[in-house]
């Protein structure tokens, strides 16, 4: 199988390099990515918006993180990079799991983020300081009761895959269920949302 090609480009405080580039010089922050990937390599808009967010939450070092739908395990890597300190990254997909997990080696984090193929119960019932989760809107409608009671009080939700039409729906979704809306961004097709749990 070969691989998608793509040369290094920058997103926020990030620069996104294929495997197989030297990393470039520089105050960006590297996040390397296989060739052979699932979604989730920084070019989507979504992604994009997630990575700029990541870096705007307060107090992100030393937080405890979940990755939900992980992909490539780009935001996972991307919060430890920052600081956070650890990031269960599980995916349903197998593919995308082993995509996650061999970015992580490659990033030298492993020791930090932990793969796990499975649906969101298979990661036990820990609460964390963020959730990050940038999937369909219809998942993030069905399991957002399960979300939010990963996500400790005062902590963080960062959500996205949301297209603009289904943002009032996910929105008050998560309001409904404790969660205070700290931001939001606007893109061309999709919305990410910023929330916080009361």
């Amino acid at each position: 199988m070969i691989g998608r090609i793509f040369n290094p480009f920058a997103v926020g405080g990030f620069i996104i390099v294929p495997e197989d580039a030297p990393l470039p010089l520089g105050e960006y922050i590297p996040l390397i990515m296989g060739k052979k990937g699932a979604f989730g390599s920084g070019e989507h808009e979504t992604t994009a918006s997630c990575l700029e967010e990541l870096e705007r939450i307060p107090g992100l070092a030393g937080m405890r993180g979940l990755d939900l739908g992980s992909g490539t395990g780009i935001l996972a890597i991307a919060a430890v990079r920052l600081g956070a300190a650890s990031v269960v990254a599980v995916d349903i997909d197998p593919k995308a799991a082993a995509s996650c997990a061999a970015n992580v080696r490659l990033n030298g984090v492993a020791d930090r983020v932990f793969t796990v193929c499975g649906e969101l119960a298979s990661v036990g019932r820990g609460r964390y300081d963020l959730l990050m989760a940038n999937i369909y809107a219809d998942i993030h409608l069905a399991l957002a009761g399960e979300m939010v009671a990963r996500v400790r009080s005062g902590g963080w939700l960062l959500l996205s895959g949301i297209p603009l039409q289904d943002k009032f729906d996910v929105q008050r979704r998560f309001a409904n269920l404790g969660c205070v809306q700290a931001d939001l961004r606007i893109m061309e097709d999709y919305v990410t949302l910023v929330m916080r749990k009361a």
